[in-house]
This record gives C-alpha cells, sequence and structure tokens, in this order.
C-alpha cells in the first residue's frame, strides 16, 4: 500500500497537478508493480516563502515522501525514485536537481490497510 505526500510550490495549473498525481499513480504501479488499487497520493502546495533550497527562499522545488510496506528489494526502489522523479519532471516542468525523493519502509504491523487491519493480518 504505497501512501505518498508530494510537496510543490505554489502556482501550477491544475491540469499540471492532475498530470502529476496521475504519473506519480503510474510510476508507482509500473516500478514496484503495486496495484493501482492501493496507491494513495496527497499532494501539497507549500508558499515560495515557505521554501529554501541551498539557501535561496522560493526556489523551485518538489518533494515526495513514499511510504512502503517493508520487504521491497534495493532494485526496486531505485526503480520507484527514478521514475517518480520523472514523473514529477515531465509534469510540471521542473529540473531532476530539484527533485527529492524519500522513501521509508513501514513495517507490516504498522501499516494499517482496509477496514482498519495491519497489513500484517492482512497477508501483505
Amino acid at each position: 500500500m504505497p501512501i505518498l505526500n508530494v510537496q510543490i510550490l505554489q502556482g501550477h495549473s491544475a491540469a499540471q497537478k492532475a498530470d502529476l498525481l496521475k504519473a506519480a499513480s503510474n510510476a508507482v504501479v509500473e516500478s514496484i508493480a503495486a496495484p493501482l488499487p492501493s496507491v494513495r497520493i496527497v499532494l501539497q502546495e507549500v508558499p515560495a516563502e515557505h521554501v529554501i533550497v541551498a539557501g535561496e527562499i522560493g526556489k523551485r522545488m518538489a518533494r515526495v515522501d513514499v511510504a512502503l510496506i517493508e520487504g521491497r528489494d534495493e532494485a526496486k526502489k531505485a526503480a520507484l525514485i527514478a521514475a517518480l522523479n520523472q514523473a514529477v519532471c515531465a509534469s510540471i516542468d521542473i529540473s531532476g536537481e530539484d527533485v527529492r525523493v524519500l522513501i521509508r519502509d513501514v513495517p507490516k504491523t504498522d501499516m494499517g490497510v482496509a477496514n482498519g487491519i495491519s497489513a500484517k493480518a492482512a497477508g501483505r
């Protein structure tokens, strides 16, 4: 059950944001073979005055936090990082240099899934 929190600067069009959400969903499905119904993404827009990158206030950036049920190998995670970077760049016209992807492995006992049970209890 991949859960993504994507942060970008304010100012992108509704179409760009929709493209980003769809591209990120597809990136997760294609890179780690997650079933689409299990992918959850929240997009947050941040005011430029609330961001500093390399000492520059308001520098364009994107940050993708990914929570995954533990167990994927390094190659799958590398593929996910690359796919999400590309999805962000293509959707909101930002350099890959300005995108960061963070992956967090969550123990099966600590990830809640459908109907309020843990991933472990669900047999994942």
